[in-house]
């Protein structure tokens, strides 16, 4: 996306539902009305100020064809245009990408985006099973569940400080989540229980132990989008969309990478990089208020750490061994707890932007940033090395 927009997008309503591991007192369009509802009130909207939806989960994993027509009873969609997207576990940042370029671009001043994903009806793993050739696919079988960033972080920074480092950030995501009411998991995890958890907890790949992994959630989010002369009419708290980059490897995606020193920069990095320096970002880590990042793992978030905020050497695990990530820190990171505490994968990434939005309003309740946050930066993850990354803000000052 250029940096010079047709018009600005102003993010005006914000609607999530609780998150669980089985939400089995309502079907998927029960759900997804859950946080349209909560979009509209928080908007001060009805279905009928909205001019276009957005709709999108990943498909395989309940094995539902085209659910956004099964959904116009609780979306509120029919008669209205709609588009349907699908890209993996970035579909959430997808949608807001989508919903942002079609208001930017005047075909439609006021959007509603929705992702939703309804887990325990499904099989996740079958579903990324049958996506992947059996035998030349069969490593990306298991998704996010993978020992290789573990193993890389370790070898360069010794297994003591590594691990630590990695349970540390663990525990503060634990932190974070026992402060925001729409967790699925949170533990009420301590820094005293740190050695128990390196030892005790239960391995699921190499150094990966299942306390690191992200879980799966049923949820959904809905977020509404407005032009900037509507967003200024409708509400007095709009929050500004400024950027947002996508980066994948799908063409040069490989089962068998070469070693670690001759890889191509992590899409992470990449992403990083073209979106600040096209917004003359000289300095992220001091720039942003807030960072919800896409960590479906502890090794991945200290790893990636690094990647987004352009780190070098140790400084990310300095960052999360001095609290630096903490909530009260000098950069907040996933202040609502991350994809650790809550995973409704085809919602994930757009909680993301809904969250890091949230801090920028001042109204996140008791996970909220304690001083003014003006600029935020919100990434999503999934498929081959697929990253998104928005950057949101308070004014139109840029």
């Amino acid at each position: 996306m250029s940096k010079k927009k047709n018009r600005h997008v102003g993010i005006i309503g914000i609607g999530q539902s609780q998150y669980s591991s089985h939400r089995e007192e309502v079907n998927q369009p029960e759900m997804i009305h859950e946080a349209v509802v909560k979009c509209l009130k928080d908007a001060k909207l009805t279905m009928d100020d909205i001019d276009c939806v957005v709709h999108g989960n990943m498909e395989l994993f309940e094995m539902v064809h085209q659910p956004d027509l099964w959904h116009t009873i609780g979306t509120g969609a029919f008669g209205k245009d709609e588009y349907r997207i699908t890209t993996g576990g970035t579909t959430g940042a997808t949608l807001v990408c989508a919903a942002d370029n079609l208001v930017a671009s005047g075909m439609y001043d006021i959007v509603l985006a929705i992702g939703f994903e309804k887990l325990q009806e499904g099989h996740t793993t079958g579903g990324i099973t049958n996506m992947a050739d059996p035998l030349w696919g069969r490593s990306l079988q298991t998704g996010a569940l993978t020992g290789a960033t573990a193993a890389d972080v370790i070898e360069e920074f010794g297994e003591h400080r590594a691990r630590r480092a990695a349970m540390k950030m663990r525990i503060q995501m634990d932190k974070h989540a026992s402060r925001n009411p729409n967790s699925h998991r949170s533990f009420g995890l301590t820094d005293d229980q740190l050695d128990d958890l390196m030892q005790n907890s239960p391995p699921l790949v190499g150094d990966l132990r299942l306390i690191h992994m992200c879980s799966q959630s049923d949820g959904a989010c809905a977020m509404i989008f407005a032009s900037e002369e509507k967003a200024k009419q409708l509400s007095d708290k709009p929050v500004w969309i400024r950027d947002h980059v996508t980066v994948h490897r799908e063409e040069t995606f490989t089962m068998f990478p070469p070693e670690q020193k001759d890889r191509d920069p992590l899409t992470q990095g990449y992403a990083a990089k073209v979106l600040f320096d096209r917004n003359n970002i000289k300095n992220p880590v001091d720039y942003f208020d807030v960072f919800e990042m896409y960590d479906p793992s502890s090794w991945w978030g200290l790893d990636w750490l690094k990647q987004f905020m352009q780190l070098e050497g140790d400084e990310h695990l300095k960052m999360v061994e001095n609290g630096d990530i903490a909530i009260e820190g000098k950069i907040p990171l996933n202040p609502s707890g991350g994809v650790v505490a809550a995973n409704p994968i085809g919602a994930t990434a757009m909680v993301r932007v809904a969250e890091a939005a949230m801090q920028i309003r001042g109204d996140a309740g008791g996970h909220q940033i304690p001083r003014e946050v003006k600029h935020a930066l919100a990434s999503g993850f999934g498929g081959t090395f697929w990253t998104v990354l928005t950057m949101l803000e308070k004014d139109l000052d840029w």
